[in-house]
């Protein structure tokens, strides 16, 4: 699995990550890029990258991390939010 610079970190049974695929996959098909999806409730090592990305910002998920950009996400945000974190243009 190649991996993106694009993070977003989910729980399989969450709620709120399950209503925001929809508009990741709107994000990658207008902007041509690649979210890579990490789960962390069922796996450890993806947990533990969580938790050096999060440092205490959001501490739970969805959470979304452009490690290019080191901007992040808390939550279920709109598809504007997600647009501007992809493309560098929001500031946390």
């Amino acid at each position: 699995m190649q991996v993106s610079h694009l993070l977003e970190f989910f729980g399989t049974e969450c709620v709120h990550c399950k209503t925001l695929e929809p508009l990741i996959e709107r994000l990658e098909e207008e902007l041509g890029v690649s979210v890579t999806r990490l789960e962390v409730w069922h796996n450890q090592a993806n947990a533990t990258l969580l938790k050096s990305y999060d440092q205490g910002f959001c501490g739970g998920v969805p959470f979304f991390y452009n490690t290019r950009t080191r901007q992040w996400l808390c939550g279920t945000v709109s598809y504007e939010a997600l647009r501007q974190w992809a493309t560098g243009e929001k500031t946390s």
